[in-house]
């Protein structure tokens, strides 16, 4: 009896991990395009220039139609994917640690916000919540773009909080604003 649970509860596990193989084959950089078309990804972009010159912070926005099939292979998550580009995108790479990736996985409709350690200490996880439900309840309600940009604000609030413009200075950007489309 033990065996054959063991067996279904595995056959059940391959015929999941098939499912989200298969559905992730159905997502490519088109569909992020049609969610989130060339003049859309401007302004986003835009909208991150803008924010940081409120804050010594660096945003990073990724939208990506589906995970690799090595990840999927591997059975991985899109956390651990956005904790990939996070380094990938040299994200970490500040000066204030204070960098924020925030990422969007189409095929699972998943949300990550990854923040550098220097901001982390500083923020909570129940502050990033409301973040990501607002994100999510934007989504759903098919308003890429415009729940992308109340994240940016959302975000850019914490950093201008946590780390204000320095005094003074010529604002700095440390990474690149373009949306990344993977």
């Amino acid at each position: 009896m033990t065996r054959q649970t063991d067996h279904d509860a595995r056959q059940s596990g391959d015929a999941s991990r098939l499912g989200r193989f298969f559905r992730h084959r159905f997502w490519d950089e088109a569909d992020v395009r049609r969610v989130l078309p060339p003049a859309a990804l401007a302004r986003l972009s835009a909208r991150v220039t803008e924010s940081e010159l409120r804050h010594t912070g660096e945003i990073r926005l990724c939208v990506e139609a589906s995970l690799p099939i090595s990840y999927l292979w591997r059975g991985l998550s899109a956390r651990q994917r956005a904790l990939a580009l996070f380094g990938k995108l040299r994200v970490w790479d500040t000066e204030h640690n204070n960098g924020v990736l925030i990422y969007l996985l189409l095929a699972e409709h998943a949300i990550e916000i990854v923040a550098d350690r220097g901001l982390n200490r500083r923020v909570s996880a129940a502050q990033w919540a409301p973040i990501v439900d607002g994100l999510r309840q934007s989504l759903r309600g098919g308003q890429f773009e415009q729940g992308l940009i109340e994240a940016i604000r959302a975000v850019e609030a914490l950093l201008a909080e946590h780390f204000p413009p320095d005094a003074g200075m010529p604002p700095r950007n440390e990474l690149p604003d373009a949306v990344v489309v993977l």
